[in-house]
């Protein structure tokens, strides 16, 4: 298993995880349920969320609304991901190779597509955000900017898991009196311009404008979906899932509502448009120099985030690369993802120019459709169907129950996309023409309420499929003695 520095004391110094996609023994179970909702907090809790409360002041709606909008989105979306995170410390499994009981051993590849484009994604966005705000600040060149912001997610992502926890709880007592005193000097009126560009109407309330925010508040969250159980997997298998879903929801949840009520006003009495732009200029107002601690604080506090979606996204190839052909969970393996994925990331990042990042929030929220479908049909198979009980070594073989295709999640996922298709409003980010709108949300003002039959139909369709399944075969076979390492190399012992 892992060095001394590990395992039951992994908080002792510093040790790089040797744990992959093979399950967690109960004898390395040894983090600690209080930590849940402090790196989830910190998972919402930066500028990147405050960009979201940038929409409903941008569709006139006002920050208030805005920030009511985007709370109630966030509590929707994150029940949906505060649930997957219960199934960590019963299976010890990251997130994907549990979805195989759902698609089968090799139609996981399905939902694994979608979530690796959504992980490394989300961090081609990230670290071009940072390179944005550290040239406006600093003027610092945008290349040797990105290096260093992918290289330390990359390490942090090698170290694994207790190091990415440690370092959330460092990001977060940093984060946390930052995004504060930005909180209480916006209300102070700090920073406000003195005359306001524009003679508009005032925002105030439109439903659509209402509803476009909630929608992709509540979609932002259940993004975070295929990530939860590959960080609450090192958890005793008797933690309460009840108290883990609720560290989980309220980390998630109250950050995100107060990151994006942020951005509404600031949006509104700043006039702004970028998020680290905003915070320089209530540094200026603050005192000398903030103008550039502020931002630069926010940024130093963000790059666990990238590690996080490079660690997931390192755990989704190595689940890909074992469904299409076996693997060996080893240490080097999970090194190696990362450093492939940290590459490409860095190659994506530099090739992108201007209007390039805008056209890939089109492109992540193009994902979010993808998603939607996967996460139903896996919470009411864990939930509602089987119930927790799975045979944890049928995981890691397609001869298993759950076979190499399993045509239930398959058929329940394509049937939930279909669903969606006619509430789909797809729009070119850099000039905002619709490039594809469904006749539903025509006649809902344009609005994107895809996700919502895409949860519905998805969940139903795989809940009726699955009423013939054999649950009492599978019962017996979860009841096998389970082994201490990956099932399919019961020997293997990284040093």
């Amino acid at each position: 298993m892992n060095s001394p520095a590990s395992g039951r004391h992994g908080r002792a110094r510093i040790a790089v995880e040797s744990r992959s996609i093979d399950c967690i023994p109960d004898s390395e179970r040894h983090a600690r349920l209080a930590d849940q909702g402090p790196f989830w907090f910190l998972g919402n809790f930066h500028f990147f969320t405050l960009s979201i409360g940038f929409v409903g002041p941008s569709l006139g709606l006002s920050a208030p609304w805005s920030a009511l909008a985007g709370a109630l989105g966030i509590m929707f979306g994150t029940l949906f991901m505060a649930l997957h995170g219960a199934q960590g410390p019963q299976l010890g499994l990251p997130q994907m190779i549990q979805s195989r009981a759902q698609f089968g051993f090799r139609g996981v590849i399905l939902p694994l597509c979608a979530t690796l484009l959504v992980f490394t994604g989300f961090n081609v966005v990230n670290v071009s955000l940072i390179m944005q705000g550290m040239q406006a600040v600093f003027g610092l060149p945008p290349a040797p900017t990105a290096c260093v912001a992918v290289a330390a997610g990359a390490l942090l992502a090698v170290c694994g898991h207790d190091v990415m926890h440690r370092a959330f709880r460092c990001a977060l007592m940093l984060a946390l009196p930052l995004y504060a005193l930005a909180t209480l000097a916006l209300l102070a009126g700090v920073g406000e311009p003195l005359a306001r560009q524009g003679t508009g109407p005032a925002p105030g309330f439109a439903w659509s404008a209402f509803a476009a925010q909630f929608t992709i508040a509540a979609s932002y969250n259940i993004s975070y979906a295929p990530y939860v159980s590959d960080y609450s997997r090192y958890l005793p298998r008797h933690t309460a899932p009840r108290r883990l879903i609720a560290a989980i929801f309220l980390g998630a949840s109250l950050s995100g509502a107060w990151m994006i009520g942020l951005g509404a006003w600031m949006a509104q009495r700043l006039q702004a448009g970028d998020a680290l732009a905003a915070l320089g200029q209530i540094g200026a107002a603050l005192f000398p120099g903030a103008d550039r601690l502020l931002p630069a604080l926010a940024v130093v506090a963000f790059l666990p985030i990238i590690a996080l979606n490079t660690y997931s996204a390192a755990l989704t190839v190595l689940t890909a690369a074992d469904s299409l052909g076996g693997l060996r969970p080893t240490r080097s393996a999970r090194i190696g993802a990362i450093a492939a994925i940290s590459a490409t990331i860095l190659a994506c990042v530099l090739s992108i120019q201007g209007s390039g990042v805008a056209l890939l929030h089109s492109f992540l929220a193009l994902l979010l459709y993808f998603l939607v479908p996967w996460t139903a049909v896996n919470l009411v198979d864990y939930f509602l169907v089987r119930k927790g009980r799975y045979a944890i070594a049928d995981f890691f073989t397609p001869q298993g129950i759950y076979g190499a295709w399993g045509w239930r999640g398959i058929c329940a996922y394509l049937g939930g996309f279909a669903a969606m298709v006619p509430f789909m409003h797809i729009h070119d980010a850099t000039d905002g023409h619709a490039v594809f709108i469904g006749w539903a949300a025509q006649r809902l003002g344009g609005v994107d309420f895809a996700w919502l039959p895409g949860i519905l139909v998805a969940g139903s369709l795989y809940g009726g499929l699955a009423r013939n399944l054999d649950l009492q075969a599978e019962e017996a076979a979860s009841c096998q003695p389970r082994q201490d390492s990956h099932p399919l190399h019961p020997k293997e012992r990284t040093p």
